[in-house]
């Protein structure tokens, strides 16, 4: 039996996350403290007052679940409640995260680099918008499948972009290629299509044209050996070497998150509990509907 800690991607925040938890654990005020000092603006004002429009504006939303989360990895750590993780993953975005709590990367050095990724996504948005949906109800192969004929069609393409769970996967690209896998989704028999409020194209050859920029910016970025397993989104493998480290991160940006795949490595190893870190608890759902029997907890 060993534990997993997990840690959210965007679309969790929420306007007030982390000010209970800041008024009666001093970690958790001093963690978002240590964020508004490193970004030279007030982001925890940000999370516990909003307004909402500007928390999620993607260069807030990433530096504040990083926070939000790390501040929670560091309220568990000190309690020395829970059992101490066998593996680290995290969601997109919650990838920094797990890096952070597995001491890969500096406190500091991550909620910037969040920001920085924050800024860059939303500038690929404005130059090349794109789109986003959610399938429900088809599997893995026959959605791919739909957005390769999708993609045949319409330039720039569409692929899947996270593999969330059995039945939940998300599409990304292009405006007019995303509609037509989802209408070729629906004619296979997907039970939704939802599409999401979003104008950045996550985990799709639109964001090529910050890869370069973004992996500049992680070069120059101090990061250690990993000292917990760190689940990768691009591979469902584990890695601990600021090498591997550096390459995920850049790689990650244009690549699909293999989250179905990185929960059932873990449980293959043994993990039987997973504890989500971070604003909501998206992440234990995807994992009980991926893993039958597995034990959840969310800490946010």
């Amino acid at each position: 039996m060993a534990t997993a800690y997990v840690f959210p991607g965007q679309g969790s925040q929420f306007v007030g996350m982390g000010l209970e938890q800041a008024q009666h654990r001093p970690i958790v005020k001093g963690t978002f403290a240590r964020a508004d000092a490193a970004l030279g603006f007030p982001l925890s004002h940000l999370c516990w007052q909003g307004p909402e429009d500007e928390l999620s504006d993607t260069i807030n939303t990433q530096p504040a679940i990083f926070t939000h989360s790390v501040a929670m990895y560091e309220m568990v750590r000190l309690s020395g409640e829970i059992e101490a993780p066998a593996f680290v993953a995290g969601h997109s975005l919650g990838e920094l995260s797990a890096l952070c709590a597995a001491g890969a990367i500096a406190f500091e050095d991550g909620v910037k680099l969040a920001r920085e990724r924050g800024r860059l996504m939303k500038e690929a948005g404005k130059r090349a918008p794109g789109s986003m949906a959610a399938v429900i109800g088809l599997d893995a192969d026959a959605l791919r499948a739909a957005c390769e004929t999708a993609s045949r069609q319409y330039t720039p393409g569409v692929v899947v972009a996270n593999d969330n769970s059995p039945g939940q996967i998300v599409i990304s690209g292009g405006k007019e290629a995303v509609a037509a896998a989802a209408a070729i989704a629906k004619a296979q028999g997907a039970k939704r299509v939802v599409p999401l409020n979003v104008s950045i194209a996550s985990h799709s050859p639109l964001m090529a044209s910050i890869m370069h920029d973004f992996a500049r910016i992680v070069e120059a970025t101090p990061i250690a050996p990993a000292t917990v397993p760190v689940v990768a989104n691009t591979s469902a493998r584990p890695i601990t070497h600021p090498d591997d480290i550096r390459a995920e991160l850049a790689a990650q940006l244009t690549s699909p998150v293999r989250w179905v795949e990185s929960v059932r490595f873990m449980h293959a190893q043994g993990v039987t509990h997973f504890v989500e870190l971070g604003p909501k608890d998206v992440l234990c759902g995807l994992i009980r509907r991926t893993v039958e029997g597995a034990e959840t907890r969310a800490i946010g």
